[in-house]
């Protein structure tokens, strides 16, 4: 078995931790359910679509979605009915989906409770408002699991996805050579290319999701379906020790509720 020289390694928050894509398609489909129920006569289709185009237009980080949404609809559609009321049906809605079903992986969530259990740091490098992929952390119970000063996210740090100089950051921070380090994540163009092209170790996880299909110019270290083959390439290709598996459980399911400030759509 080969010894290790790996320090640490780096995780993408969306669609790697957690299925970024198939939650936000259930907030939104239950916050357009909301709408309609408090007095909007729409088809809950054709006011989903129009919602995904709101998203696109002004970005998930937007805080007022349900309101641009409402502007872009004929009055007559909510005539009657104060819009203030629908617009808080839509924005309940999504926090209550974001209480109940916001969760990680299973396989990623366990693979970071092995990797706590190693000498290695582990830690999270992603793109969006501090507070709002910090919640995403403390909600699906990773924080925890991560070293202390190993996260960082491009809103606390200037710059964004794919620039490289978000991964020099991190390793220079944490006093560690890009060749020492590892970084997965599910997007090619954001999370392999920039990353490899400075010297760390990549990884890919194809889970099937709205990255899934998309090209990068480098071609990442490895390619795995779920974090249970990222274990085995840690250990078996990168000789990581791995103490033995724990009979405890796994996360909870439910997060806590939230406060209800942030209005945006994930």
């Amino acid at each position: 078995m080969p010894v290790s020289t790996l320090r640490a390694i780096f995780f993408d928050l969306d669609d790697t931790l957690y299925s970024t894509s198939e939650f936000a398609e259930r907030a939104r489909r239950n916050s357009v359910e909301a709408m309609i129920k408090m007095g909007l006569r729409a088809d809950p289709a054709v006011l989903a679509a129009e919602l995904g185009e709101v998203v696109e237009e002004f970005s998930s980080n937007y805080e007022r979605h349900f309101d641009q949404l409402l502007r872009r609809l004929p009055r007559r559609l909510y005539r009657g009915v104060n819009p203030a009321i629908i617009v808080a049906a839509g924005v309940a809605a999504y926090h209550d989906t974001k209480f109940r079903y916001l969760c990680p992986y299973e396989d990623a969530y366990e693979a970071l409770r092995e990797l706590a259990r190693t000498e290695l740091v582990r830690g999270v490098i992603t793109a969006g408002l501090a507070v709002k992929q910090a919640e995403k952390l403390v909600r699906l119970r990773i924080a925890p699991l991560l070293s202390p000063g190993a996260i960082f996210i491009s809103d606390q740090l200037g710059v964004n996805k794919p620039n490289v100089k978000m991964y020099q950051r991190a390793c220079s921070d944490l006093n560690l050579k890009p060749a020492e380090t590892m970084y997965v994540g599910d997007n090619a163009a954001m999370d392999i290319d920039p990353p490899k092209r400075i010297g760390m170790q990549t990884v890919h996880v194809v889970r099937g999701g709205k990255h899934a299909g998309e090209g990068a110019e480098c071609a990442p270290d490895w390619t795995v379906g779920n974090f249970w083959e990222l274990l085995d390439v840690l250990r078996d290709h990168l000789g990581v020790a791995m103490p033995p598996r724990t009979a405890e459980g796994g996360p909870e399911q439910h997060a806590h509720q939230a406060s209800g400030t942030d209005r945006g759509v994930a």
